[in-house]
């Protein structure tokens, strides 16, 4: 986790530029809003954002493109962009690429501010991840089952939240004990993502982190992400989620397995006994 040192009196957002562009982190400002942040441009690659900082205090790297804006010198630089909380501290961060000042004007938020239109790349901004960013923001990700509504391509920005906050929501706590058991409720297991939005949410809780792809939760499973093995996952209605978890995985010289019984594997590699009901 990033600690900007800047932010409370609603700002959400705060840009500093990447040190392997500045000697020293360079402070490049607060901002409100980051408008378009989540927001995928169409007919343009992957990562593209053109986004308005509502409410921009610029400095530093940036406060020095404004004064080329329309041309070249108007690239500030790569920069981390973290999302704070109602007290400033950092809950997450961004690293976005070629931040680039296209346009600016003065702001309704409050004299002395700017509207900000940059474009930049962002390849970890999911769409929906705004929501679940407010969530945590104002202490509402604050019980289970909250993913359960979600579309397909929205858990997915639920896994980034949890895994981009996990240091800030946990502030160095240590892992549950070896020995545990955690409930993963089967039922609400429909695709791959739902399944580590359970696990998740079973080891660390609403809005919990566990892995969002095969190799991360393999990671997870060496300790250090909320649970120390050997532990037990009691998976209720397991039937239900076998049957959702059907689609082959290749597990090389030509052969495939299910991805249930893959995740099983793993689970059991690292020592964890997976009791199916």
């Amino acid at each position: 986790m990033r600690t900007s040192g800047h932010g409370g009196q609603g700002q959400k957002y705060v840009l500093t530029a990447d040190e392997d562009d500045e000697v020293d982190a360079d402070f490049w400002g607060f901002a409100r809003e980051a408008e378009g942040l989540f927001t995928p441009l169409e007919e343009e690659e992957e990562g593209a954002r053109r986004v308005c900082f509502v409410g921009c205090d610029p400095r530093g790297g940036l406060l020095k493109s404004l004064d080329h804006v329309g041309g070249r010198r108007a690239v500030a630089g790569n920069a981390w962009l973290d999302v704070l909380d109602a007290d400033g501290v950092t809950m997450g961060s961004y690293f976005v690429n070629d931040v680039t000042a296209v346009a600016v004007q003065p702001s309704a938020r409050e004299v002395g501010l700017v509207d900000l239109t940059v474009t930049l790349w962002c390849d970890h901004a999911l769409p929906g991840a705004e929501a679940v960013w407010n969530l945590l923001r104002t202490g509402r990700l604050d019980r289970k089952g909250m993913w359960h509504t979600l579309a397909p391509e929205h858990r997915r920005a639920w896994l980034s939240v949890a895994l981009w906050s996990r240091a800030y929501r946990h502030r160095g706590k240590p892992d549950a004990p070896a020995g545990r058991t955690f409930t993963l409720d089967g039922r609400q297991v429909v695709d791959e993502d739902s399944f580590y939005c359970a696990l998740g949410e079973a080891v660390n809780g609403p809005g919990g982190y566990f892995g969002w792809n095969l190799s991360a939760l393999d990671d997870c499973l060496w300790g250090g992400w909320g649970a120390a093995t050997p532990f037990t996952v009691d998976w209720q209605h397991a039937a239900e989620a076998r049957a959702r978890l059907a689609e082959p995985v290749p597990t090389g010289e030509g052969e495939t397995t299910t991805l249930f019984d893959l995740l099983l594997e793993i689970l059991e590699e690292r020592g964890v006994q997976v009791i199916l009901r």
